[in-house]
């Protein structure tokens, strides 16, 4: 056969690529490779250590026989490929749940077999998704889980109860709301901040909660120096733990409120000049330390604490693990069941709370089991609330201001006349120095009471800002009925 009747290897390796894979673009014009048949794919300009497609590639091409392929070959070849599938349809690529048809969400085992767990109202079951239906995205801190055990009958709720040192029943029954959670990929879940005295196992217990969802290769991380790292570390996993934090700076406040809740990082595509790389995230984000210092009104809405009590009794970690490894497929096996269980049940969601999808969550928990876990909510963010004011000279002052207006009336002003009633008010007639961090001007008082809104609404104290022909105000007044427990507060 002369040259010219040979095949290039560009077009035996795309004609065998095609054959064997399917191509498609996520809405960011990423394109990804499937194995046909196969749940996991791969972005095909991926040089990962988890394996790229290029080397899967290599690899079938070899293996079956084709023959071994040089590098320009193979660069022309995915080059073409990618230029095709650039007109296939979207699809979205997850990782470890997903949602799927028929109002069902996928649990990712991270298998090699594709093996995963459809979740429904009517039951849970193991099977390979179909390939259109789900696509899962595996990184180095995708682990694997074990086969989740059936007909537990709620034993290994109980097991797992025994294994953390949660302090009250109420804590247990958010730690389980938290968990089931953490299956729905449509609800944000505030970020669980494990807290007690030293010596509580608050790190083993953080390592367990996250273990349920990423396998025994999940960990706790410290959170890192700038958001640019911590947005690609949750970026590559679905449940980000951060471990012993004790102070909390304004940027990472920030940046955890964002991963709660949900957004987007845009920056420049590498080797580029006018391209961009979007990542969107929405991840369940865990907290441990024993105090992380002064917290921000946003944050504390976006937070569930969760206290552990020190153990009576100190087993060796090789004995705590061996037993937490043995006892995980009848906890995941529980959960399965009571997350079937809630999602069966209908409920009103409560409208007063920021985290309204949890709120929903924690209503249907109960409904189901009669835990009492939205009440516990409730009392969670109240402390927190608390913690928020105890924490802030000015909500203190604002506070001690409204406990001198009668329920009802309204006292308005200019955010500079404000700033002056309550800079004497604060310093009174000893005249005490300020505090570092003391509104300066009217400008900074006012953006201060509008992130404190929610803490004072929920102390009865309500602040509302307008304008009129005169100029901008603020007004500041008390509820007609305080809640009880403002009225001991003041």
């Amino acid at each position: 056969m002369s040259d010219d009747e040979k095949t290039p290897a560009r077009e035996i390796i795309t004609d065998y690529a095609q054959s064997h894979f399917r191509y498609f673009r996520t809405a960011d014009g990423t394109v990804y490779a499937q194995r046909n048949g196969h749940p996991v794919a791969r972005p095909i300009r991926s040089q990962g250590t988890t394996g790229s497609h290029r080397q899967e590639l290599m690899v079938g091409l070899f293996r079956d026989g084709v023959g071994v392929f040089n590098g320009t070959a193979l660069k022309e070849a995915l080059d073409l490929i990618e230029a095709l599938a650039l007109t296939e349809e979207v699809q979205a690529v997850h990782i470890r749940v997903a949602p799927g048809w028929d109002g069902a969400t996928w649990l990712d085992l991270g298998r090699a077999d594709g093996r995963s767990v459809r979740i429904h109202p009517t039951g849970w079951d193991i099977a390979v998704p179909d390939p259109r239906e789900v696509c899962w995205r595996r990184t180095q801190l995708t682990g694997e889980l074990p086969l989740p055990a059936r007909d537990t009958d709620g034993k290994g709720i109980d097991l797992l109860l025994r294994l953390c040192n949660f302090a009250t029943a109420q804590t247990e029954c958010l730690a389980i709301a938290w968990l089931i959670g953490c299956l729905e990929p449509s609800v944000p879940v505030p970020a669980p901040f494990l807290t007690g005295p030293q010596g509580a196992g608050k790190s083993t217990g953080g390592r367990m909660l996250t273990r349920i969802i990423e396998g025994m290769s999940g960990d706790l991380r410290r959170a890192p120096k700038d958001e640019e790292n911590l947005i690609a570390a949750v970026a590559a996993g679905w449940v980000t733990a951060l471990d012993n934090l004790s102070h909390m700076t304004p940027d990472l406040s920030d940046a955890m409120c964002c991963i709660v809740t949900g957004a987007e990082n845009v920056k420049r595509a590498l080797f580029t000049d006018g391209d961009v790389f979007r990542a969107r995230y929405r991840r369940p984000l865990l907290l441990t330390g024993i105090d992380v210092g002064v917290i921000r009104p946003d944050l504390a809405e976006r937070l569930l604490p969760l206290r552990l009590e020190r153990p009576r009794v100190r087993r060796t970690e090789a004995e705590l693990w061996a037993d937490y490894a043995e006892a995980l497929p009848v906890v995941l096996g529980s959960l399965l069941d009571l997350t079937v269980k809630v999602r069966a049940v209908e409920v009103e969601t409560p409208t007063d709370l920021r985290m309204a999808d949890f709120a929903h969550l924690c209503a249907q928990l109960d409904a189901a089991t009669g835990f009492g876990s939205l009440a516990a909510y409730r009392a969670a963010l109240d402390d927190l609330n608390d913690d928020v004011i105890e924490g802030d000279l000015l909500a203190q002052t604002v506070l001690r201001h409204a406990a001198d207006v009668e329920p009802g009336t309204a006292q308005r002003m200019t955010s500079t006349e404000w700033l002056h009633h309550f800079t004497r008010l604060y310093t009174g007639e000893e005249c005490r120095p300020l505090p570092k961090g003391w509104p300066t001007t009217g400008k900074v008082l006012s953006d201060r009471l509008k992130r404190l809104q929610p803490t004072l609404a929920a102390r009865g104290v309500l602040i509302d800002s307008g304008r009129t022909y005169e100029g901008r105000y603020i007004e500041i007044s008390r509820s007609p009925a305080a809640p009880p427990h403002q009225q001991q507060t003041l």
